[in-house]
């Protein structure tokens, strides 16, 4: 019999695909209305994008994703104010063509859109009801006015600029996350490992079926079509 293939054993748990959150800055939230100080931006393990933390006025901490361009000492505002670089407002008060990343899916759910280092959206029309955003993906997507979202561009874009100049790095980077690397592709396993594994004869077809059992769902899962599209 087989063993589990590297999905299942993922999708079940244990130690070592759980995500070592106990490393983890916390938790990203947007806060109450009104201004707040940059008093610190710190990197997290869990994110690729920089955090701002910031002093409300009862002097309590909240983290945020830091826009590009902010610094120690900067002032933002909450809720209200100019559509200046870094400040929290919602949707319905920024203007036509800005960007805006850290997105809010519905009012008070947080930031869910665009957090990722470098990533925005756009801006195409604010109306009464609705307000249309153009997401990284080109994609529309028609929010609520009063859904909050950070002025700017999430910091950190450069990134991916730099590449991995050896393994070892690599090796470290993921392990941060818990991710198992490297990872060997299917075909070259063992039988015993994947479905896909040992000299698989060619023409052998992905498609598997939906009700296949867990360890063998691999490939195309009940797939409507493969092959190559005729033009």
């Amino acid at each position: 019999m087989g063993k589990r293939i590297i999905q299942r054993a993922r999708g079940a748990g244990g130690p070592r695909y759980r995500a070592p959150s106990h490393r983890y800055a916390g938790a990203v939230s947007y806060p109450p209305s009104g201004t707040a100080t940059v008093v610190d931006i710190i990197h997290d393990v869990g994110r690729d994008a920089p955090l701002a933390v910031l002093k409300l006025a009862d002097n309590s901490q909240k983290l945020v994703i830091a826009a590009e361009g902010t610094k120690v000492g900067d002032i933002i505002q909450i809720g209200k104010g100019p559509a200046n670089t870094g400040n929290i407002l919602p949707l319905g008060a920024i203007p036509k063509g800005a960007y805006v990343f850290g997105i809010e899916n519905n009012p008070g759910y947080g930031p869910q859109l665009c957090c990722g280092a470098g990533s925005h959206a756009v801006l195409i029309s604010s109306e009464a009801e609705k307000v249309i955003i153009q997401l990284p993906s080109n994609e529309f997507k028609s929010l609520k006015p009063t859904c909050l979202a950070t002025v700017g561009i999430a910091a950190g874009g450069g990134r991916n600029d730099k590449p991995y100049i050896k393994a070892g790095q690599a090796f470290y980077a993921y392990g941060a996350r818990n991710k198992l690397w490297p990872r060997s592709s299917a075909n070259k396993m063992n039988p015993v490992d994947h479905p896909f594994g040992g000299k698989t004869k060619p023409g052998t077809p992905k498609s598997i079926s939906r009700w296949a059992p867990p360890g063998a769902k691999v490939g195309s899962i009940s797939s409507r079509r493969t092959g190559r599209k005729k033009k």
